[in-house]
């Protein structure tokens, strides 16, 4: 048998290999509940996708993650409680919100000259390699730039830094598809390394699909669907049904099913794959669309819903 000690290192064990630990969180605004005992658990050196609707709890959660707000419920966050060790924390972690918010009237240079002075973790040389792929000059006033340009800047700056976690909050909100792209092409090949963790939440979700490691949908503050990728990749298919096939494949009782040029779409969870073939063109849905069959069913479950 195993003793209470045993038992301990092994828990603790476990715990070190989690990046991020939630148990029943809860967040009420007045009446709103924004998160509503939510369990979640993100392990170091993955990449998370949050997904969820307007309104659905992602920003709340990931303030109460970043100490930002209080919260009800059990959190740790790289092994801290956010709230009330956020100093030690916020040596660990980078943030990058939807809205980059730098003083107007400083520099390109008097800012990356700022966060070197206050970030013993800032690698300037490394600022300055993200920002040579802008057109950004570095003797350019923030109030100069475009919204695109400014998103840029903060993005170069915070990706500089050596953090365990970083949290993206929308984070290429304003910028056009060719940055967009090499924002996460720089994500995959100049920052993460399998030991440090990203948590990103967008509604640009077929841009980070091939990104990610892990992904789930939350919705109306609570968690409602949580999977790594590989297992989304052989758990769900989508068919474009023969037309001659149609009722034979809703008697497989699809999650979904949609129209696309005049053929039904239908997505399958745990499907027998020699099945679906025989009905009719099979691929792996994109996340958007099972996000879509997730939350949909929700809605048409909940009495009082609108749609």
């Amino acid at each position: 048998m195993w003793r209470a000690s045993q038992y301990q290192r092994l828990q603790e064990s476990v715990e070190t290999m989690s990046c991020i630990d939630a148990r029943g969180l809860r967040k009420a605004y007045g009446t709103t509940m924004a998160l509503d005992g939510i369990d979640l658990r993100v392990r170091e050196g993955r990449i998370l996708g949050l997904i969820g609707p307007n309104g659905a709890g992602k920003t709340t959660a990931l303030n109460a993650m970043l100490g930002l707000t209080t919260y009800q419920g059990m959190l740790r966050v790289l092994g801290l409680d956010p709230w009330t060790e956020r100093h030690r924390l916020m040596r660990e972690v980078c943030f990058i919100a939807d809205v980059a918010v730098l003083p107007r009237w400083m520099r390109v240079t008097q800012a990356l000259d700022y966060v070197a002075g206050v970030h013993p973790r800032f690698d300037r040389a490394k600022a300055e390699g993200f920002l040579a792929k802008t057109t950004i000059k570095r003797t350019s006033k923030v109030r100069e730039l475009s919204k695109g340009m400014v998103t840029q800047l903060h993005l170069a700056l915070v990706m500089a830094i050596d953090a365990r976690l970083l949290v993206l909050d929308e984070p290429t909100l304003g910028l056009d598809i060719l940055y967009r792209k090499q924002f996460y092409d720089s994500l995959l090949n100049d920052y993460f390394d399998h030991s440090r963790t990203i948590v990103v939440t967008t509604h640009q979700v077929e841009e980070i699909q091939h990104v990610l490691t892990d992904v789930m949908f939350i919705n109306r503050g609570r968690i409602v669907f949580d999977c790594s990728m590989e297992e989304f990749e052989w758990r769900y298919r989508e068919v474009a049904v023969h037309p001659q096939q149609v009722e034979a494949a809703r008697a497989l009782k699809p999650m979904h099913e949609r129209q696309l040029l005049g053929r039904s779409v239908l997505l399958f969870e745990d499907a027998d794959r020699d099945r679906l073939a025989a009905l009719g063109d099979v691929r792996t849905p994109s996340i958007a669309d099972l996000f879509v069959a997730v939350i949909g069913n929700q809605d048409r479950e909940t009495p009082g819903v609108r749609r």
